[in-house]
Parts: structure tokens; sequence; C-alpha cells
């Protein structure tokens, strides 16, 4: 399946995947609410602002490439979107819980290690450990209709080499040659320090986001009791 997104295409399907496993009572979304995800403040990298001119633009160009549909059926008045991207009645792509967490969060932060993922999947997903990420990476690399993700180089100073996804296509520097896993010298006297704080940072963004989740339920109950 070749499938080459724009920075932004990427953000809206990515954060279409999110809300369908965080607030599924919410989902689909409106423009206005997809326009709010592509914004948020949590989970998110880069930081973008767009307009809802600009999303719906996106959106309409997702609906070309039948990663999104925009059928009537969902209810109500205002035109609602969801993504067909996997996981869906016809599509040919089924990932398990796991995978798609972790494509989602690659699709709406970037490259992630393992342990960052771990931690920032289990808003979407059950992870038990690291070793389960990892073999979920490993499918998602060797999937026929793939790849869909790619090691890339570790960076210097770190233990653990980053993923990408594939969906935008190639990633600058990838595939990673095998000396990504020998640990660098640089690596060795600050790999537990390092380590502690990616986690801590990764588990104190992983909270935020679940913060921003409930305030965002809780603002729309309020305003359908309103």
């Amino acid at each position: 399946m070749k499938i080459e997104l724009t920075l932004n295409e990427a953000r809206v399907l990515g954060c279409l995947l999110e809300k369908e496993a965080t607030t599924p009572e919410n989902y689909p979304l409106s423009i206005n609410a997809l326009t709010n995800a592509c914004n948020q403040k949590s989970n998110r990298d880069p930081m973008l602002n767009l307009g809802e001119t600009e999303v719906q633009q996106v959106v309409d160009a997702l609906v070309k490439k039948h990663l999104v549909s925009d059928r009537s059926g969902y209810g109500g008045r205002v035109t609602k979107y969801k993504h067909v991207f996997c996981n869906t009645e016809f599509g040919p792509l089924k990932f398990s819980d796991v995978e798609r967490a972790i494509l989602c969060e690659l699709l709406v932060r970037g490259p992630q290690t393992p342990g960052e993922l771990r931690t920032r999947c289990n808003r979407m997903a059950a992870v038990a450990d690291v070793a389960e990420v990892e073999a979920a990476l490993q499918a998602l690399g060797a999937y026929d209709s793939g790849p869909f993700v790619v090691r890339l180089p570790r960076l210097s100073g770190a233990r653990d080499s980053r993923y990408a996804h594939l969906l935008s296509g190639d990633v600058q520097g990838a595939p990673a040659d095998e000396s990504a896993d020998a640990p660098g010298p640089a690596a060795v006297p600050r790999s537990g320090l390092a380590e502690r704080v990616q986690s801590l940072e990764a588990q104190v963004e992983a909270l935020q986001g679940e913060v921003a989740e409930l305030r965002e339920r809780l603002e729309i109950r309020q305003g359908r009791e309103a």
C-alpha cells in the first residue's frame, strides 16, 4: 500500500485514530473538533496552528486518498469525519491495538523510542512492557503491504534508537545500519540517568494528555447539559 502523507495529513489522520480510541463517545469528529485536536498543546510534535479552512482542505485530500470518510449517517446536521485507514469492515489493513496505537503516536508526535511509545500508547491500548512494543514495531516493519515503520540511527549519547512511521515516504537517515544497536561510549555513563529522565518526561506528557482528554469530555458533557 503506497501512502504519501504531508505533515498536516499525517496530523489529521493521527488525530482521528487517537480520538477514536480515547474519546469514542465524541467520534467521528467535526471540522471544529478535528482542528482543536490538531492544535492540541499536549501529545503533539511539532506544535501546529491550523485554521478550520486548512483542516477542511486536508480532510478533502484524505477523502480523495480513501483514508477518510465523510459519508452521512453519523448523526446530527454537522458533517463529521472518520478515518478508514485501518481496522475497518472492508479495509485490508488490520492492526493489533498496540500496533495501531504505535502508528497513531508516531503520526502525532514523530520519531520515538520503544520506551516512550510504551508510556504514551497506554492511553489507547494496554501495553505490558517495552518488549511488547518492540515486537509490535517488528511486525509493523515486516507487513507485506508495508513496511510502516523504520528504525532510525541512534542519536549521539542516547541509549535507544527511535522509530518513525513511513506513511510520509522515506525518512532521512533511514534505514539505520546495524551499528545503531551498538552502544556508543558516550552513552555508557549516562544511559541510566538518561533513560529515567526520558521515561519520566514521557509519563508527564502522557498524564497531560489524559488530563486534556478528561477536560474535553467534561466540557462536551457540560455543553450538552446546558
